[in-house]
């Protein structure tokens, strides 16, 4: 190899490109040395726009010209140090011919980590071959052995050794029979995802087909997100008041200001909260067993974010939510499993998860956390790789530290959300947690599940890992069972990891092995990571 091409993809906001262009900028820089260090001259394909002020691709039909004028068999870089759009580069990258490498920076600033993981579970679910590296400064020895791997014969294989397919006969008896049986009812009864439109933010991996989704039993409400707008239309101002009041009980801090453009507003909260009303008559209306709101792109020229409302649907304990003209309440005690930027392989996660932790007793809140970041913790009894799981939204108060009373709700970032609104910002719980994510590949549907703890960080630790992120989102600090940091980043086919705590670490052990025979029995091939035969 004496040449290869680098592209990269960024966000559709220009905003959000021309911000996050110096990280970008960066770490190209050091990718194009480390190859020269190599021999290989790195060819950019398209240039820095100075009328734009970045040079990321930043729609499809951009893509899709850049790419004609790439050789079909030329070795191929897609570098990330940002969040991205993945559609922006899919038509390219499928008729690409040449070995691929996606590249990523090590760092918690843009979410570049997100960005590479969402571009290669949808390689992988198109079946596009690739190969993945990341790096801190692209001089370690990780990265420098496999760039002269995939320099040498094209591809960089990770050892998987973490994973093993499902073998029913090993999981305890009872649980593997409480989760066949949980399976085998919603095979029978089948469920409905509440879908407010597909395709958040280009995530291609996050669509699964009704031919694979189906079979499982698991069925799609197409419903719009004018729907919802509409119907938060038809919300009093007297039910959102009721709802903030609610939450002032339960001590909820909310942070604002009057300046609309840059802080947290009452009048943003009134209209997130009538968005969380509205979303719990829709699901109501059609018996939705989880709902999605795209919100990005869209919906967030129109209303305040609907991360608010998302941590509220996944909570048990939740503002009350009448039947309009009715005093008949919805669903009490119940969370109605939302699934944040309509990620479907979430969606039918969550409601697997719903329903197993349930039939055992236990707290069914769940929710998606994006794999921002990690570095190695010592102190306090810690040594471990610890993962900073963070999201804008969904994050239910009951994964927090204090509860509703330990959740702060600050303004979202402008340059992502122009109209303000809040997320419920928290410290998620010391305590045991089963992950897992379903998603597709080889046409088929699979999940990988395993075990994990969330630790407790000192406080000046938890702030810098927020400050080096994105501070005014929930954040959970990750220890992963028997699983490395590359092993997960190896194989994680997802931007978005599931996760739902258990009451202990034995009762979390019983929980997975539950979630794994129902999802083995709704037809969905899982594969158990980090956990010992």
């Amino acid at each position: 190899m004496k040449k290869a091409y680098l592209v990269a993809s960024g966000d559709l906001r220009l905003s959000a490109n021309q911000q996050c262009w110096p990280a970008q900028e960066d770490m190209e820089r050091r990718i194009v040395e480390a190859f020269k260090r190599e021999g290989v001259q790195v060819v950019r394909a398209h240039a820095y726009d100075p009328v734009l002020k970045h040079g990321f691709i930043w729609n499809q039909r951009l893509g899709m010209d850049i790419f004609k004028a790439i050789p079909r068999d030329a070795p191929l870089i897609v570098a990330e140090a940002v969040w991205q759009y993945s559609y922006h580069v899919l038509a390219g990258l499928r008729d690409h011919t040449g070995p691929i490498l996606t590249v990523a920076n090590w760092s918690g600033q843009w979410p570049g980590l997100v960005g590479l993981l969402n571009l290669n579970g949808s390689l992988t679910k198109m079946g596009v071959k690739y190969s993945s590296l990341w790096s801190e400064d692209f001089t370690d020895s990780f990265f420098i052995a496999g760039l002269r791997r995939w320099i040498k014969v094209g591809h960089v294989k990770h050892p998987a050794r973490h994973v093993r397919a499902l073998d029913l006969s090993t999981l305890p008896s009872r649980d593997a029979k409480l989760g066949e049986k949980l399976g085998r009812e919603l095979m029978r009864d089948k469920a409905i995802l509440g879908i407010f439109d597909e395709g958040c933010m280009g995530m291609y991996n996050a669509i699964i087909d009704d031919e694979l989704m189906n079979p499982a039993g698991v069925y799609k409400e197409r419903l719009s997100q004018s729907a919802l707008v509409a119907e938060m239309g038809k919300v009093t101002d007297a039910e959102a008041a009721a709802a903030r009041v609610w939450l002032d009980q339960r001590a909820v801090t909310f942070r604002t200001g009057a300046d609309e453009a840059t802080e947290l507003t009452d009048g943003q909260i009134h209209a997130q909260l009538k968005m969380y009303i509205a979303a719990v008559r829709i699901a109501d209306r059609f018996s939705c067993d989880a709902v999605g709101i795209q919100y990005q792109l869209g919906l967030n020229d129109m209303t305040p974010a609907s991360d608010l409302a998302e941590g509220l649907l996944n909570n048990v304990e939740r503002p009350p939510v009448t039947r309009a003209g009715t005093t008949t309440e919805i669903r009490p005690d119940q969370a109605i499993p939302h699934f944040n930027e309509v990620d479907e392989g979430s969606a039918i996660d969550a409601v697997v998860t719903n329903r197993v932790w349930r039939a055992m007793g236990f707290d069914p809140a769940t929710t998606l956390h994006d794999l921002r970041y990690g570095e190695r913790y010592q102190g306090g009894g810690i040594d471990a790789f610890v993962w900073v799981f963070l999201i804008s939204g969904a994050a239910p108060a009951s994964h927090f530290i204090g509860g509703y009373a330990g959740a702060i709700c600050e303004r979202q970032p402008p340059m992502y959300f122009r109209l303000g609104g809040a997320a419920f910002k928290g410290v998620s719980k010391p305590g045991e947690i089963v992950w897992s994510r379903v998603y597709v590949a080889g046409g088929k549907l699979h999940a990988d599940i395993g075990r994990g703890s969330v630790v407790s960080l000192p406080e000046e630790e938890t702030r810098r890992r927020w400050e080096m992120t994105t501070p005014q989102w929930p954040i959970m600090h990750a220890v992963l069972h028997g699983v490395t940091r590359d092993q997960m980043m190896a194989r994680h086919k997802s931007n978005h990891i599931q996760v739902a705590y258990a009451p202990d670490a034995k009762r979390a052990d019983r929980a997975l092995a539950a979630k794994a025979a129902m999802l083995s029995a709704m037809g969905i091939r899982v594969h158990l990571c980090g956990l010992a035969e």
